[in-house]
């Protein structure tokens, strides 16, 4: 537990003593007379953090995306609405997310993530929950609009979170393995829909109100453990020792804002809607919000629609998920290793345009099946590397958690369009939402082509590209 109030902050005499402020620091610790080795504090790092807020952004994902799999169960059925009707459930809860991200951040920029993080969590744990005992079309609307503004928060809370503990070249690295947490939910959601299928009936209950029920309560019980092992800032960190905490402040000092003991101001948050770079990378992560979301939410429908059974379509949508979380690794390590983003960025978009043509051509089940293997595993690592482009340059620590919110919300939009895209008379081959996955992943090269152009001509090569 991050135990604030028993800890000091690192004060500026502290700072000083330590003789980190005045030189750079280097890789291997060799300025540091501490002793203290860099690479064994991040990995300590690592450890404590990464852990905590992987696990609550795969629940996250579990909890907004089970809903495929509840209506593979018969959601829609026991419910009494029809195909449009159930789109129009997913299209809210995306209306309420774009709308919710950047006053959530702005709460946790006046609060802290160890309140904030978890208060999130709990709530919509408890929403999510709530999700197995709706009974017509309004509850459904209503529960997933509110679940839409509880989950708002998370995704550009930790990527500002991360920004605050790590130097700007690292934060890639920890975001994109963050992120693998969505294709893992994925895997898992599968799995577990196939297992809680066989409730029904338990408590005179339906399968699919199960699948809610148990993934809810159990976003509820690490909600509240969340409280104990999510860390707040590097000042006030118990778990690092006094020289600890000063090597980490002297590190990011030298490096971007982070040490900054900035005070909220709207003017900040003004900045950040003003700044053309930050629309830029909002829109880079649109085209492929549309594509991601769209995958997520109807892999099950759209693998059942091939001509395999309900059970079965819940166990084929692990391989694609998996594909998706050893890519998204595998890429987010590449990148790292080589400097580099726009060129992974643009080949995992080309390989999911690959399984897109796939599935939009192919005449067999198998064929179109690799289809969405290829479709998740070209998707996921490029929205990975998209979403942790930002963290890295834009400095000012409110407008950099503004930036991160408006990231996401530009980006949603895509997902409340894509929600509307496949409608249950156009399967199996669902041209509509398949063709403008297409296009969106087609204007993804070009835009993120653009950013790299852009910044080459500003900075020089190497500068964030």
């Amino acid at each position: 537990m991050d135990n604030a109030e028993n800890v000091s902050p690192v004060s500026s005499t502290t700072i000083e003593k330590t003789a980190f402020t005045d030189s750079p620091l280097s890789d291997d610790g060799l300025d540091n007379p501490t002793g203290i080795q860099e690479k064994a504090l991040l990995r300590k790092l690592d450890l404590r953090l990464l852990p905590a807020v992987t696990l609550l952004y795969l629940l996250s994902f579990l909890d907004r995306s089970n809903v495929a799999n509840a209506r593979l169960d018969g959601l829609t059925t026991d419910s009494n609405m029809t195909g449009n009707q159930y789109l129009t459930g997913l299209t809210l809860y995306f209306i309420a997310y774009v709308l919710f991200e950047i006053p959530c951040n702005i709460v946790l920029k006046k609060t802290s993530p160890q309140k904030w993080l978890p208060t999130l969590t709990l709530a919509w744990g408890v929403v999510a929950t709530l999700m197995g005992v709706t009974q017509n079309m309004t509850g459904f609307f209503v529960v997933r609009f509110v679940l839409g503004i509880t989950e708002s928060g998370l995704f550009p809370g930790v990527v500002f979170y991360l920004s605050m503990w790590y130097k700007r070249n690292e934060q890639h690295y920890r975001i994109a393995l963050f992120f693998s947490a969505a294709s893992l939910a994925g895997a898992f959601g599968g799995i577990l829909a196939y297992g809680i299928g066989f409730m029904k009936g338990v408590g005179s209950l339906d399968g699919w109100r199960w699948i809610f029920i148990l993934e809810g309560i159990l976003t509820v019980v690490v909600s509240l453990a969340a409280y104990r092992f999510i860390t707040n800032y590097p000042a006030t960190a118990s778990f690092l020792s006094d020289s600890g905490r000063a090597y980490i402040h002297a590190r990011l000092k030298n490096d971007s804002d982070a040490t900054r003991d900035e005070a909220f101001s709207w003017r900040n948050v003004s900045q950040a809607f003003r700044d053309p770079k930050c629309w830029l990378y909002g829109l880079g992560f649109h085209t492929l919000s549309l594509p991601l979301y769209t995958l997520s939410l109807f892999l099950p429908t759209i693998i059942k629609e091939l001509g395999y059974s309900a059970a079965q379509a819940q166990l084929l949508t692990v391989p694609p998920y998996a594909c998706a979380t050893c890519l998204t690794i595998t890429v987010a390590v590449f990148s790292e290793r080589f400097h580099l983003r726009a060129p992974f960025i643009m080949a995992s978009a080309c390989l999911a345009m690959v399984g897109y043509i796939i599935l939009l051509s192919a005449p067999s089940a198998g064929v179109s099946y690799f289809g969405t293997i290829l479709a998740a595993s070209g998707i996921y690592p490029a929205t990975a590397i998209v979403l942790s482009w930002l963290a890295n340059n834009v400095s000012g620590q409110t407008k950099r958690a503004t930036a991160n919110a408006m990231q996401i919300s530009i980006g949603n939009l895509g997902a409340v369009l894509g929600t509307q895209l496949y409608r249950s008379n156009d399967g199996p081959r669902y041209f509509l939402g398949h063709g403008f996955a297409l296009g969106y992943l087609v204007a993804n090269v070009i835009v993120v082509g653009t950013v790299a152009t852009e910044q080459l001509n500003r900075w020089g090569e190497g500068a964030g590209l």
